[in-house]
């Protein structure tokens, strides 16, 4: 009998053992992750769970009905996803209806809330210099002074940061501290309003509105100066009169103001506090910010933050702004970064920064960094948007749609596992395992890919895990013919497991590098639910290349060596004689020739 390879090979194959035992500790633990998680079933997207559609319509600016188109559209839906996607919300539906309209479908179980905020922000994003500032509310008698000289703070959405810093990548910096946490007042509560007045009026003088100055920097006409004061004293009423602290007050702040004039706006504070603030025209449009993300800064204490590269338009115009800002006292080196009329980021600046880079950094958290960098990013849409209806939705497809799925996919894997038993018979007591092995690890990492990176399972999700059954037996089936081609060419069964494998490896491993290879193209170039699809087919092949090599080949070097296998019994699937086996394969002898000397004449 041709004996198997010896070396280091066969010492591997000899300990078969230590594999299972790697899948095995690999699957104890994330199965431990998943409950530790709390979240032990998979995550479904709207199609099967329902959740929150979101209905947008393009409204044109006075005669910009023109830049209603489908680029202009198209660049919206791809905004707009981003925005949902930058918050971690997987299988969302964002797409045009008809020619100016946007569905936005948000799957149950997902932040919807926050995803709405983001998505319904439809008004641009500026920078503006910050002319004043203090408390909103009934106990809000002063104007505020940081806690620190030259100090600043930042929030990102609605949760503000404790301390904060803006730098630029190139060296150029402003160092921030802490936001105030109460306000300093200097008259009674009784003269808030007229504190109040007071604190606006000074602010306008020192920054006036372009429209009370002339085109030409010259000192503005009588009659322009008459239309200055009348603008600064309604902002003054209008700041005096505000109240962050009521919804209605904070919708209506700011409402109609255009880019170049100034304007009052709501934000908050780190304490939660709500602040009113005085600000001068739009110094950078949030179309200049060409890229921020949210960068977690290992060489500082500074933790999470978040880096900005502005066009060289912007790069420009924000080293105007931060130059001019930085020569101010406080609060008026402090710019606030404005989104559909409220503050979510206002830091102070005391350098000017040049270079185009510049870094918010402060207390962030991970995902206080990561809205602000989509805010930052995705802000600004280049058409005005209203949110026309918000409806919760069921599942698309219904319970029974679902229910059918499933049942298909079970009567699926009941007609494979029947052609095994008939087919392989004792062999199917492998396959199954190896099944059963590939569905839990399957099952067990979508559920642990819900609240990780957000994936959803969708309807077309659920048919790439069903193909995927297939690909896995498959995978069986090419081993168990190339034993069973080894057995009919007369090895017993222990050399054949081991002669198979490698050349069963290498078809296995090219038919799954095909399959994955497919799923890859067809998740880039696609989106929406056939990235689902496309998600789960890439996911179990790359599992079926684990399960084959540290589970099945190892149970069947386990299983060759039990009597009912090796000894190749009728309802083993490994009868020589049912398989046409030649005889026993045994090394020959070459006759040995006589030794040379004299013939003698007689033989001869």
């Amino acid at each position: 009998m041709v004996a198997p390879k010896k070396g280091k090979n066969a010492s591997a194959q000899s300990k078969p053992g230590r594999s299972l035992a790697l899948i095995l500790i690999a699957i104890v633990a994330l199965t431990g992750g998943m409950f530790a998680s709390g979240h032990t079933t998979p995550r479904l997207g709207i199609d099967l769970a329902g959740g929150t559609s979101i209905t947008l319509r393009a409204v044109p600016e006075a005669g910009q009905e023109s830049a209603i188109n489908k680029t202009n559209m198209d660049t919206a839906v791809e905004i707009m996803n981003r925005r949902v996607n930058g918050l971690g919300v997987s299988e969302a539906e964002v797409q045009t209806q008809g020619d100016r309209n946007i569905i936005v479908n948000i799957p149950k179980g997902t932040n919807s809330k926050e995803a709405r905020e983001q998505v319904g922000t439809t008004a641009k994003l500026y920078f503006r210099p910050v002319l004043a500032t203090e408390l909103s509310g009934a106990n809000a008698t002063g104007s505020p002074s940081p806690s620190e000289t030259g100090g600043a703070s930042d929030k990102a959405t609605d949760k503000a940061t404790d301390k904060a810093t803006e730098k630029a990548t190139d060296g150029d910096k402003a160092t921030d501290g802490d936001k105030p946490s109460s306000g300093t007042p200097s008259d009674p509560a009784s003269a808030s309003a007229t504190t109040q007045g007071r604190a606006a009026s000074d602010a306008l003088k020192a920054d006036p509105s372009p429209s009370a100055k002339s085109s030409d920097g010259a000192s503005p006409s009588p009659s322009a100066s008459a239309s200055g004061d009348d603008a600064a004293a309604k902002l003054q009423q209008q700041y005096a009169a505000l109240d962050c602290t009521d919804a209605n007050a904070r919708a209506k702040a700011g409402k109609g103001a255009k880019p170049g004039d100034p304007t009052v706006a709501c934000g908050q504070n780190a304490q939660g506090q709500w602040q009113k603030y005085i600000l001068g025209p739009a110094a950078v449009d949030g179309t200049e910010v060409d890229k921020a993300d949210a960068v977690y800064n290992t060489q500082t204490a500074a933790g999470w933050t978040v880096t900005m590269k502005f066009t060289d338009k912007g790069s420009k115009e924000f080293a105007d702004i931060t130059g001019q800002l930085a020569q101010k006292q406080s609060p008026q080196n402090q710019f606030a970064i404005v989104l559909d009329n409220e503050v979510v980021s206002d830091p102070y600046v005391s350098q000017k920064l040049t270079g185009g880079n510049a870094e918010i950094s402060g207390s962030f958290d991970q995902e206080e960094a990561q809205s602000l960098a989509n805010m930052l990013s995705y802000g600004a849409l280049p058409l005005t948007f209203k949110e026309d209806s918000v409806t919760t939705v069921t599942a698309a497809l219904g319970g029974e749609q679902l229910h059918a799925g499933l049942i298909a996919g079970a009567i699926g894997l009941a007609l494979v596992v029947l052609y095994l038993l008939f087919y392989y018979r004792g062999l199917s007591f492998i396959a199954v395992c190896s099944l059963l092995v590939s569905a839990g690890l399957t099952y067990v990492i979508m559920a642990l890919l819900g609240p990780t990176i957000g994936f959803a399972l969708n309807l077309p999700a659920v048919c790439g895990a069903i193909v995927a059954i297939g690909i896995t037996a498959d995978s069986f089936i090419v081993y168990f013919e190339r034993v069973r081609d080894e057995i009919r060419e007369g090895r017993t069964l222990r050399p054949a497991v081991e002669r198979a494998w490698p050349r069963a490896r290498r078809t296995i491993l090219v038919s799954d590098f095909v399959s994955f290879l497919a799923a890859a193209v067809l998740f880039i170039v696609t989106v929406g639910k056939v990235q689902g699809f496309a998600f789960t087919l890439g996911l179990t092949t790359l599992l079926d290349v684990v399960v084959v090599f540290l589970f099945t080949k190892p149970l069947l070097t386990l299983m060759a060596r039990r009597k009912f296998f090796a000894g190749g019994h009728k309802w083993s699937g490994l009868d020589p004689k049912a398989l046409g086996a030649k005889p026993p394969l045994r090394r020959t002898r070459r006759p040995s020739r006589p030794a040379a000397g004299p013939v003698d004449p007689k033989e001869a």
